[in-house]
């Protein structure tokens, strides 16, 4: 049954799970169902004191933490190409920022974050914070009391540091959420802590690392011994089954949105695989875009997760290696630029003609050519497996 994002987060309120977890395809409301959450949780005051664009996460803080992306959104890098100064990441400065970093170094916490930094990035890349906590450059550190000069991260790298204040933040709420007596706890800054919302924190991820955070996440969520609930929301099949396969007890859903602007979230049995046949499912996806004549642009990284997907299972070493051998550069060339937002007209969600036939093509070639099947069925529709 068809919900809005309103009853959905509300839905995920009342469930008593310690981990829900959730699976979504990008686009889909995983980040706005963090927002509704949100003001769920802890409903937005009629003082007028926080403004919504430029301090959302300040005042929800005491009830709930939220990664999502707009909490990258508050690092952004002041590159001064005509001052030809050294680059250096900015914190925008409200509240929430200036209460999380100011938290996390009076706890000594700083050290940490480097040290998680440096497990997902490079162990010599060193973050330095300004003594006002308002920016942050990098250095490579040679090992010889010598660095380099400021570096600007890639944006993996800039996802990972971003990430590893969260974390290091999520890390201290639990430790010392575990303390039972409040008065023996080092901080009671978490004392109304309910809930943990976390979305995606994978983008820009290679795999390696990826499952490396999902474990670590996974660990700090299991050494929680409080009330503390956590809701995990991503796009990325690995990420879910890694959490899946870590964490026990927890629920597992897959949120879908509708063209009518309503959402089901639909509770599952196993991972990607196993409880929605993953495969199967972008199949679905991308023919139900075409049968309606609505492709969009992410429809093209549905396809390429597709190949990759098909590919792995085949062995093939890359997954263009599946593509028509006398249209293989070009066609991957299309599925690159398309299924990347790096281009300037990728703002524009709408293929043109071509492109939209394009998917067609792909996804017709992949399906009779690499082992899919169709079961013809009593009422004539079809069903397509590997």
């Amino acid at each position: 049954m068809s919900k809005t994002l309103t009853k959905i987060a509300q839905q995920l309120k009342d469930t008593d799970k310690k981990v829900q977890l959730i699976y979504a395809f990008n686009g889909t409301g995983k980040t706005r169902l963090s927002r509704k959450f949100k003001q769920l949780i802890a409903p937005k005051d009629n003082s007028g004191e926080d403004d919504e664009e430029t301090d959302q996460f300040a005042w929800p803080r005491n009830k709930v933490l939220y990664y999502n992306a707009f909490t990258e959104d508050l690092f952004y890098w002041d590159n001064d190409l005509t001052g030809d100064a050294e680059p250096k990441l900015k914190i925008q400065p409200n509240s929430y920022t200036s209460w999380l970093l100011t938290l996390l170094k009076d706890l000594g916490q700083d050290g940490n974050i480097v040290r998680y930094f440096q497990r997902y990035a490079n162990e010599k890349l060193t973050p330095h914070f300004s003594l006002d906590l308002t920016d942050v450059t990098f250095s490579l550190e040679r090992g010889d009391n010598e660095r380099s000069g400021h570096v600007k991260l890639s944006k993996g790298e800039e996802s990972s540091f971003i990430w590893s204040i969260f974390y290091t933040l999520l890390d201290q709420a639990v430790t010392i959420l575990n303390v039972a007596e409040p008065g023996e706890r080092e901080t009671g800054q978490f004392d109304q802590l309910e809930f943990v919302f976390v979305d995606d924190p994978v983008s820009s991820l290679d795999e390696n690392h990826l499952i490396e955070l999902s474990v670590n996440l996974a660990s700090l969520i299991k050494s929680s011994q409080s009330q503390l609930r956590f809701i995990v929301t991503t796009h990325s099949p690995l990420f879910y089954n890694v959490l899946f396969n870590e964490l026990k007890g927890k629920a597992c859903y897959i949120l879908e949105r509708f063209e009518d602007g309503t959402f089901a979230l639909t509770e599952k049995q196993g991972d990607t695989n196993k409880s929605f046949s993953y495969h199967l499912y972008l199949i679905e996806a991308i023919k139900q875009a075409i049968d309606d004549n609505k492709i969009e642009r992410y429809h093209f990284t549905l396809l390429r997760n597709l190949y990759e997907k098909t590919a792995s299972f085949l062995g093939y070493p890359k997954w263009s290696g599946l593509l028509p051998d006398d249209k293989q550069l070009y066609l991957s060339r299309i599925i690159n630029f398309t299924s990347h937002s790096s281009l300037s007209n990728e703002v524009i969600a709408q293929p043109s003609p071509p492109e939209q036939q394009t998917v067609k093509f792909l996804l017709n070639h992949l399906i009779n050519n690499y082992g899919f099947w169709q079961q013809e069925t009593m009422n004539g529709d079809s069903h397509e497996s590997r």
